[in-house]
């Protein structure tokens, strides 16, 4: 069972009697589809539809909620949060000795009889499983075999082979829309919700189809240069290489700008390696037909 305990990552609970009503509110994603024993990703928007926070979010216990993210970014998001509290009866905190790891593969769902640990709704159904908790359950290995393939690096791999994009690794906070980095894909945006925070800015993208930045997998015909290096076909920028692995990385890019170098045969490049730029296997959105419109 590949695993990696997830150190840049914590915990911040959410609870109350008004928990679920206060986050519904503010948060992208549609809490009336969060099952008990899963993970789903969301953000918290400005209200120009730009991402301020990222993270997974499952239930905890009747009326809580954890909301996983990264550890540097847990006490900005917490101050942000309380603004919003107002007069909702609702409890903040950051879990800062929590523990978040993660498993994955075939086997992922061995230790499905452990209540801590919840589906990571942003891949097949079993295919990644999220732990939290004070700390690691028995069924892991012991500390002294958790070094080697199976850890973070193995992890990261795993997430760009499967086109899933997050902050810090692969583009900055505030500056990117939900649709950019996939979340209508994968569950993070509710569509048929109410109103929270940035939501007109996030329908106008999804109703006009003006959603031109997504995310790619790239594939270099050898070792890919940093991340952040940018991505250009006949003199043009696409965008740019966010976590990158040996040959494989992620790229958010203009999908249009793609489609149009593909069609002229212009090679595609970062840095000094030619590229190719694929639409994830699971994802819904295809190349547009006709290239030129902008986003928001």
């Amino acid at each position: 069972m590949p695993f990696a305990v997830l150190s840049d990552r914590t915990i911040l609970t959410v609870s109350g009697p008004d928990a679920e009503h206060f986050l519904q509110n503010i948060l992208t994603l549609d809490l009336d589809k969060l099952g008990q024993g899963e993970a789903k990703p969301g953000a918290l928007l400005s209200p120009q539809g730009k991402i301020l926070f990222d993270f997974l979010i499952s239930r905890d216990g009747g009326d809580g909620f954890r909301l996983e993210c990264r550890k540097d970014i847990a006490a900005d998001f917490l101050r942000r949060l309380t603004l919003y509290r107002l007069r909702a009866k609702v409890e903040l905190s950051v879990e800062d000795q929590a523990v978040v790891a993660v498993s994955w593969g075939s086997d992922s769902d061995a230790s499905q009889t452990d209540s801590t640990w919840a589906a990571d709704a942003r891949f097949g159904k079993g295919t990644v499983r999220r732990l939290y908790g004070a700390e690691l359950p028995p069924s892991l290995p012991p500390p002294h075999k958790r070094e080697g393939n199976e850890g973070t690096a193995a992890w990261h791999a795993f997430r760009i082979a499967h086109g899933i994009a997050e902050s810090g690794s692969d583009y900055a906070l505030g500056d990117a829309f939900p649709h950019d980095v996939l979340l209508d894909q994968t569950g993070g945006v509710g569509f048929q919700k109410g109103c929270y925070v940035g939501q007109e800015v996030v329908s106008r993208m999804q109703h006009r189809g003006t959603a031109r930045r997504r995310v790619l997998i790239a594939s270099g015909e050898s070792a890919l240069p940093a991340p952040n290096t940018e991505i250009v076909a006949g003199g043009k920028a696409l965008g740019a290489l966010g976590s990158v692995t040996g040959r494989h990385g992620l790229a958010i890019v203009r999908i249009d700008r793609v489609k149009d170098a593909l069609d002229a045969g212009q090679p595609i490049t970062a840095g000094n390696v030619a590229i190719d730029l694929a639409i994830p296997d699971w994802a819904t959105f295809t190349f547009p037909q006709q290239a030129g419109a902008e986003d928001v």
